[in-house]
């Protein structure tokens, strides 16, 4: 094939079979820019795994500290109403 000017000759076995080219050529910005979106998605993951879990525990303390303050109250009901029988 003769070239005169126009496209370069292309390499029928490549263009034919893809599957054979292994040497493949990669944009180097295309790929920074996704390897920087994916460390950006993994550290958003992290931190509402983070978040999740101090809102988890945040509850917890907040259940204890309510059941804590419920039995308090229970036992001084209970003892004031001990005491009123006594008299």
């Amino acid at each position: 094939m003769a070239s005169f000017g126009g496209f370069p000759a292309a390499d029928a076995e490549k263009e034919l079979n893809p599957g054979i080219d292994k040497d493949f050529q990669v944009d180097p910005i295309s790929s920074d820019i996704a390897t920087t979106k994916e460390i950006e998605e993994q550290i958003k993951a992290k931190k509402l795994e983070e978040r999740e879990k101090k809102d988890a525990l945040q509850s917890f303390k907040t259940a204890l500290i309510v059941s804590g303050i419920v039995v308090a109250v229970a036992g001084a009901v209970f003892a004031i109403t001990k005491k009123l029988r006594e008299k």
